[in-house]
């Protein structure tokens, strides 16, 4: 059996997650990245994705997650992140609406870098929920 760390996912709302995992698994600027009890100290921007959180005994979970900042040491992951939902919390029609509206926002004329950057990084998250709700089922 692996050795566990203690991890906490932070949002401005809420403490999402606080608990031991045998791993980590995250999206970062620079790729998806394991982290395991005894990492290298890290600190980290973290990307639009999904946390594959890594119980042991075959028990996983998987959330999706907003962007924000990842730290490591030896024994503890802090992320703190914009948002985290677990597929559950997730509103699949209200995900559905926002993917739509951002498509529509990209595809408009009337547009300027703000709103297209914005609408890019809507797009990303509706998507990214879309996913992790409909895996679950």
């Amino acid at each position: 059996m692996a050795k566990k760390f203690h991890v906490e996912i932070v949002t401005p709302n809420r403490v999402f997650f606080d608990d031991e995992l045998e791993k980590l698994v995250i999206r970062t600027t620079t790729g998806d990245i394991a982290i395991l009890h005894d990492h290298t100290p890290l600190i980290t921007p973290v990307e639009i994705g999904r946390a594959r959180l890594i119980f042991g005994d075959g028990k996983e979970r998987e959330a999706t997650i907003s962007p924000g900042i990842l730290t490591v040491d030896d024994s503890k992951a802090i992320l703190l992140t914009d948002a985290a939902e677990w597929p559950e919390e997730i509103d699949l029609d209200r995900a559905e609406r926002a993917k739509l509206r951002a498509k529509e926002r990209l595809e408009s004329q009337k547009k300027n870098q703000m709103d297209e950057t914005r609408a890019r990084v809507s797009l990303r998250k509706a998507v990214n929920r879309i996913e992790v709700a409909k895996r679950k089922k």
